[in-house]
């Protein structure tokens, strides 16, 4: 039989899992997120069953833990991320809203005091918090402005870099999350650090994947007391890796370097659109061993899982804040762009017996995963008032509901505000709005006194490496129909563009 044509046993309704009275019965939820990761670092989409949903190749990867899982899972071909960068991603993940109203603009640092979460923003931890689930989060967050609270040095930043990106989150701004061991952002992947639950610092001297890994085992075996017994669980494991640096040994597992050492250039980038003469070209083999080490490691937390008898009522999600250019389109910058290696992020989400395994090319994207992910839980009726994001479970569920289907994805590209006389930076420019369609990729970017810049559009149909732009000149008819389209996502979103009439002032 078909791996995608299995029959669907159903076990029980979204309204048995949010019976009150049934807590065994509500699904426990694992939400992984590896930074930086790639669609196409993923060797299932060469097979055919896959391949025939997407029109580019994937690169020469080993992920035999997520091709299997795959198998057991939906998958959807167009996850995308509507603001492509680390900080505003996590905003928008928790909290369900877009970067404006969840405080996150801008990449979190110590110059961009205004680009931080909102204290006050419901997020998806505090909902499931209130609703009797234990909440940990491992790894990286990224979404707190840092301030100097070093618990162990009171009055000063966690590190002496100036500007400062790395950051202590205090109890108070932990939302809801009981278990902690995290951090703000540090690109070390042999020399990660943490603060736990209590503040304390742990420098563990281990590769950051394995070392997280093997916290979120001691969460699942609930070795310490890290979670309620008779509760359900939310855990989030934020994995650095395959983020940058890929240089050297010094950033990735040598066990998992040997496997891409000796591949040439030619064997190595098999997309049409990649530059193999750019500066970063030999990164792709560390990029890709450590897209093969977090395989292994996601690996060892489903095996972990399964032997404690937790795999059939949770819900296990594997994607990313965003995708990796690698050489495409003559780019060094990864990511902050609506190219599709930017744009387009995995995700693949596993409900044993509740699911029918396939692939799924709904537009999906970061907005919608919050309600989605409550609803799945059975708490519909707890997905927050301020939530932008649709909850698409009958989607996920095919449970006959009825579902508001996305036509297209907002894409949001930010850059700094003006700064004031002491250097930090006041507000955001929004460069650039876009969106993605069933067909086209469409981008309008203006100048920073927001006279028109740049029209972007890519027949992603027919020009899937987004090789060959379409002059919107040219093609009127199509122009007309995608920036209709992309006005109306910008008043539905409610953003910048939309209330400063940004679009109508511009002459093309």
């Amino acid at each position: 039989m078909d791996k995608f044509n299995k029959i669907l046993i159903p076990v029980s309704t979204l309204a048995m899992l949010g019976c009150t009275d049934a807590k065994d019965d509500r699904p426990n939820i694992i939400y992984v997120y590896p930074d930086q990761f790639r669609n196409q670092a993923l060797a299932f989409w060469n097979e055919p069953e896959y391949a025939e949903h997407v029109a580019w190749k994937a690169d020469p990867v080993k992920t035999p833990r997520l091709d299997g899982f795959a198998d057991e899972s939906v998958v959807f071909s167009r996850a995308m991320s509507n603001c492509p960068l680390s900080s505003p991603y996590r905003g928008i993940f928790l909290t369900g809203m877009y970067p404006e109203r969840n405080g996150i603009t801008l990449n979190c640092m110590a110059e961009r005091p205004e680009s931080s979460l909102r204290e006050d923003a419901v997020c998806i931890s505090d909902v499931l918090s209130e609703q009797g689930y234990s909440c940990g989060y491992i790894g990286k967050l990224h979404a707190d402005h840092p301030t100097p609270n070093d618990p162990a040095n009171p009055g000063h930043y966690v590190s002496d870099r100036r500007p400062e990106w790395d950051a202590y989150t205090p109890a108070e701004r932990r939302h809801g999350f009981s278990y902690w061991y995290s951090y703000g952002t540090f690109d070390e992947h042999k020399n990660p650090h943490y603060w736990d639950t209590d503040g304390v610092r742990h420098d563990p001297k281990e590769w950051s994947v394995g070392h997280e890994t093997d916290k979120a085992i001691e969460f699942l075996r609930n070795e310490n007391g890290q979670r309620k017994k008779d509760a359900p669980f939310f855990l989030t494991i934020a994995y650095n890796p395959p983020h940058s640096p890929y240089e050297s040994l010094d950033d990735c597992m040598a066990e998992d370097y040997s496997l891409y050492e000796d591949m040439g250039y030619s064997e190595l980038y098999v997309r049409e659109n990649a530059d193999t003469t750019l500066r970063k070209a030999p990164a792709a083999r560390y990029y890709f061993a450590n897209v093969t080490g977090v395989d292994r490691e996601f690996g060892r937390l489903l095996d972990a899982l399964e032997e404690l008898g937790l795999d059939d009522n949770t819900i296990v999600v594997f994607t990313s804040d965003h995708g990796e250019t690698m050489c495409s389109q003559g780019t060094e910058d990864p990511k902050n762009s609506i190219y599709t290696e930017s744009f387009n992020v995995p995700f693949i989400i596993r409900y044993p017996e509740k699911i029918r395994p396939r692939v799924d090319s709904t537009l999906f994207s970061s907005v919608d995963i919050m309600p989605t992910l409550l609803s799945m839980a059975g708490l519909k009726d707890e997905i927050p008032s301020t939530v932008e994001g649709r909850d698409l479970s009958p989607v996920i569920l095919e449970n006959g509901e009825d579902c508001n289907i996305p036509e297209s994805a907002l894409y949001i590209r930010n850059l700094n505000g003006p700064k004031d006389e002491d250097g930090m930076v006041r507000g955001f420019f929004p460069v650039a709005r876009g969106i993605k369609t069933d067909r086209y990729t469409f981008e309008v970017s203006v100048k920073r006194d927001r006279t028109l810049d740049n029209v972007l559009i890519f027949d992603d149909r027919k020009d899937p490496y987004q090789l060959s732009p379409v002059s919107y000149t040219e093609n009127p008819e199509l122009f007309e129909s995608l920036l209709a389209q992309l006005e109306a996502k910008l008043e539905e979103a409610n953003d910048i563009w939309y209330r400063e009439e940004i679009i109508k002032n511009l002459k093309f």
